[in-house]
């Protein structure tokens, strides 16, 4: 049988692979490979429309920093197409007024996500703010503040001039509500119970994860008659089946 032989060396840069419980790791933050797929997440965390893998090579770009330079015309010259070219910088510059709740999750931070961020907002203003007992104030675990903390000491200097606020922004709960709404089960009507929950929220709901006594509304798309909502029925809460249908009501003005 033939022995297969670990490579010692990143194929990408060359440098020393550091063996971590059986998995190789390059270290070097250069790392042409390395620095490819972090400007990929963070295009892909920031929704930059016409930034995939394919038109991150072809930029030939070493940096956000430089990504962010990058003129029409240059932009032009690299993917071979002016129209495309203008799409993506109304794309980036589009981008620029993402808040940091988006933005810390984008730079690859290990164990910094959304719910990480989304944390955080609740307790400072901006990234100047945050220090590791203000993180575990927060939330946070140790792990995920060391982690952060860090960053900010040794990274952020590399994107601090990028053209962001790197300030939060506060979800504000409406003063007053339309009723508060429960979603039980699976849904058909939206991808996530995030984005549903999120547009309710919008719209003046208070949104629930569990059926509480102050629920108005139950969402069950299933068509399941579960326990939830026998007892949400018996308790006399509304049952919804079509969220986006109910939604265009209230739209509409009939709700």
């Amino acid at each position: 049988m033939t022995k297969i032989e670990a490579p010692t060396n990143c194929p990408s840069c060359s440098s020393v692979l550091e063996d971590v419980n059986y998995l190789l790791y390059c270290r070097n933050p250069h790392c042409g490979e390395k620095v490819l797929k972090l400007i990929e997440h963070f295009a892909k965390t920031l929704k930059i429309k016409g930034l995939g893998p394919a038109t991150v090579a072809r930029l030939d770009i070493v940096s956000l920093e430089e990504l962010y330079s990058l003129t029409c015309d240059e932009i032009a010259d690299q993917i071979g197409s002016e129209v495309l070219a203008v799409k993506l910088v109304d794309e980036l510059n589009r981008s620029k007024t993402a808040p940091l709740n988006v933005l810390l999750p984008a730079f690859s931070i290990p164990l910094i996500g959304k719910s990480a961020s989304e944390k955080l907002s609740k307790v400072c203003i901006d990234i100047e703010e945050i220090d590791y007992e203000l993180c575990r104030q927060a939330g946070l675990g140790d792990k995920a503040a060391t982690n952060l903390c860090k960053w900010i000491d040794e990274d952020f200097y590399q994107v601090s001039l990028l053209p962001f606020s790197f300030k939060f922004e506060r979800y504000t709960q409406p003063t007053t509500t339309h009723g508060t709404v429960c979603i039980s089960g699976k849904l058909t009507s939206y991808k996530t119970k995030a984005e549903a929950h999120n547009k309710l929220q919008e719209l003046g709901y208070v949104v629930k994860t569990s059926l509480t006594k102050d629920v108005t509304i139950l969402v069950n798309e299933s068509g399941v008659e579960s326990a939830k909502t026998k007892k949400a029925r018996n308790a006399g809460v509304q049952i919804i089946t079509n969220l986006l249908e109910f939604i265009g009501e209230y739209n509409n003005g009939t709700t």
